[in-house]
């Protein structure tokens, strides 16, 4: 399988037997290969070499340190979403000229940050423009923007993740573009940049990044029409992978490329300019170097095989938020005949909290380990502590080598920042 390897009966991840990791570190357990998120990396800047091409990798997708670390070293630079995300990426050392500050309600603190740690910022109304002026001229600085577009594009995804659609809550409306420009080159204290988009998140019918280039790049013709020029045109990320490895073919980088550059490179010709090509990947980087590893609590012959793991949507929300699906193997239990229908649950007081449903699998037994695969993107990054659950530890391999880079939360860390008020004591 593309995740692993398999050696005797247990599932090998990044060079390091997975059961090993569990008996060693406890479950649940993220489990992060070094070496895949290197290579992924480096499959896109190989693939765009040819044109000036900045990579700011999707902080929301993986927010570890470790990982981002990885990526600075790589050449990343970041799109935040978050002051919070700024801070990381600070941490990990990405430039702050390579960073972009997007989302569609920034706190007026958040834009003080962006001035103040001179990162760009993608506008995403009219209003926030202006304020933005506002707290630059206050601060004494200059705020360098790109507009957020609403290019009214539909990709094939879950509605939840589409971004680009014209009822999306993100960017301004296609054809109030001009204007918003028009108004930010009068505005003091903006300086114009860049045009930005971003139209949806794990798309495998990637065509739709051709009518996004189209229209982004008729944009930027008509912004020199106007005396106004950019420096970058930030596509956005949203490059699928196959986490359904029977039913879905990830597209590459080299297919992405055959949708953009064309358009991309023929626009900047006849315009006679040179731009930089901003993408923003997360997902594609990520999603495949993780696993979360998890122990059998039980199991439930009842209406359906039951398959009770201690890792629930508190971990890793995505098959309940999206209906997503994930493969799940049993890592001490690899070259077993899969001959039982089973549902893989978690331990959380829902009863929507299901990993994975009618699933061959072997027969499972209490102890056994479930991996579950491609848990890299949006997996840590969007857990909670519901059901008073603490979060899990996160640990790196490479070549057989193991670093924790997360510690496991205790129930103290739960109830760390409640207050009791004195009249309740």
């Amino acid at each position: 399988m593309s995740d692993g390897e398999e050696d005797s009966d247990h599932l090998i991840f990044g060079g390091v037997d997975v059961v090993d990791l569990g008996a060693r570190y406890g479950t649940p357990l993220y489990v992060t290969d070094e070496d895949r998120i290197r290579e992924n990396f480096r499959s896109y800047k190989n693939t765009f070499e040819t044109v000036d091409t900045d990579f700011y990798f999707a902080v929301k997708a993986n927010g570890n340190l470790a990982i981002l670390r990885i990526l600075a070293q790589e050449g990343a630079g970041a799109d935040v979403f978050s002051g919070g995300e700024l801070r990381l990426v600070k941490l990990a050392g990405i430039p702050m000229d390579k960073v972009l500050f997007n989302g569609n309600s920034k706190s007026e603190e958040e834009l003080r940050a962006a001035v103040e740690s001179q990162v760009k910022v993608s506008v995403d109304s009219r209003e926030e423009l202006r304020t933005l002026s506002a707290v630059a001229v206050e601060m004494g600085g200059e705020a360098e923007i790109a507009i957020r577009v609403n290019p009214d594009v539909s990709p094939k995804v879950n509605p939840k993740i589409a971004t680009g659609l014209r009822t999306s809550k993100f960017g301004i409306p296609y054809d109030e573009i001009l204007q918003t420009y028009e108004e930010a080159a009068k505005l003091p204290n903006i300086v114009i940049k860049g045009i930005h988009c971003h139209i949806g998140s794990q798309i495998l019918d990637i065509s739709v990044f051709r009518e996004a280039t189209e229209k982004m790049m008729q944009l930027v013709e008509d912004l020199y029409e106007r005396g106004i020029e950019l420096e970058f045109v930030d596509l956005g990320g949203g490059l699928g992978i196959a986490y359904n490895k029977e039913k879905e073919i990830a597209p590459t980088p080299e297919d992405l490329a055959e949708m953009i550059l064309p358009t991309f490179e023929a626009k900047m010709q006849a315009l006679g300019i040179n731009l930089k090509l901003i993408l923003e990947p997360g997902r594609s980087i990520v999603g495949s170097a993780s696993i979360l590893l998890s122990k059998v609590n039980t199991v439930k012959h009842a209406h359906k095989n039951f398959v009770a793991i201690d890792a629930g949507f508190n971990l890793f929300l995505r098959p309940v938020m999206y209906d997503a699906y994930h493969e799940v193997v049993v890592a001490n239990k690899l070259n077993e005949e899969a001959s039982v229908l089973s549902t893989v649950v978690g331990p959380v007081c829902e009863s929507g909290d299901i990993i994975a449903k009618d699933r061959m699998l072997p027969e499972v037994k209490r102890g056994d380990f479930v991996a579950i695969l491609d848990t890299g993107a949006y997996g840590f990054s969007m857990s909670s502590q519901y059901n008073g659950r603490p979060r899990c530890a996160e640990v790196l391999v490479r070549d057989g080598a193991v670093d924790l880079i997360r510690s496991k939360e205790s129930v103290e860390d739960v109830i760390r920042n409640q207050v009791v008020p004195e009249r309740l004591r």
